[in-house]
């Protein structure tokens, strides 16, 4: 059992987040171009465009969905990655579920990008990629205009300023405790172990001979960071120098013993990721519970 939770977020995997956060990667051999310049934002045609999905009333259309699809696939083929039509269209849409949902509590809470904001936002980015044609390259390799990027960038904006306001309630400490565990593949050595340990046997001995290199050290863990709710509760159940029933998962079969606990202890940097992301996944599948959600044929 690896103690963490899948990384399911939808969210993690959007290019031009990471582009936020991390600052944009310029392309070699670039030809001069114009100074990017934040447009703004577009007023509605009389004849409405085709829509791939509308949230609460606003929606993305099929285009800006098409484009977005693409530059998914193409990320993923990069990676190495094979992604069916269909997955790559489902995972598409959601993010941009969840950008919309973002975007639109972000205003509510009355934080809207403006265009001078949004102008620094651009000038930071390309003083990381390297200057204004870099950035301006990296933007015509991932087929955006210069206005849909301005336009993206704007909803990415809100969506990052609504991300973090949520995750601001996961605190930097928190009950932990430090368990070791012996897994096993079979039900028939798993219950062989545990005979070993109602005999007698130390736990911490027994898991080094099971496992010569980790020793079955799991480490420090806060509540909501194992896979598994049921594993988690037996274990946070237990005291320290206890060990569990035989508890089964996908993994195995896994027997637990607790050594410490903490109160108040310092989440790692992953625990603590791990919480935000369940924070904002939490909160993302209440807003859509609240929400009129619909995808057009």
């Amino acid at each position: 059992m690896t103690p963490r939770l899948p990384r399911r977020l939808p969210l993690a995997a959007l290019i031009l987040l990471a582009l936020l956060l991390a600052g944009c990667v310029p392309v070699p051999g670039t030809a001069s171009v114009p100074t990017l310049t934040v447009a703004p934002i577009p007023t509605p045609t009389a004849t409405p465009l085709p829509m791939a999905v509308i949230v609460n009333g606003e929606g993305i259309n099929q285009a800006e969905f098409d484009s977005e699809l693409r530059r998914y696939q193409q990320a993923q083929a990069g990676l190495g990655e094979t992604v069916s039509v269909e997955t790559a269209s489902s995972v598409v849409l959601e993010n941009f579920v969840d950008l919309l949902l973002m975007e639109q509590a972000a205003a509510a809470y009355g934080f809207t990008p403006d265009d001078d904001s949004l102008q620094s936002r651009i000038e930071t980015l390309a003083l990381d990629a390297g200057g204004p044609e870099a950035l301006a390259a990296w933007i015509t390799a991932h087929g955006y205009t210069p206005e849909e990027f301005a336009a993206a960038l704007r909803r990415q904006v809100a969506a990052a300023w609504m991300r973090d306001r949520v995750t601001a309630s996961v605190t930097a400490t928190a009950e932990q405790v430090h368990v070791k565990q012996i897994l096993l593949y079979n039900e028939e050595e798993a219950q062989q172990a545990l005979g070993y340990l109602q005999a007698g046997w130390n736990f911490e001995d027994l898991a080094a001979q099971y496992d010569p290199v980790t020793k079955g050290e799991l480490g420090w863990f806060p509540r909501g960071y194992l896979p598994s709710l049921a594993i988690e509760e037996a274990v946070f159940a237990l005291q320290p120098g206890q060990y569990s029933a035989i508890l089964q998962d996908e993994g195995g079969y896994h027997i637990l013993y607790v050594m410490e606990r903490d109160p108040a202890r310092q989440l790692s940097p992953d625990a603590l990721l791990t919480l935000r992301e369940q924070a904002l996944q939490t909160w993302l599948n209440q807003r859509r519970n609240e929400s009129t959600i619909i995808y057009p044929p």
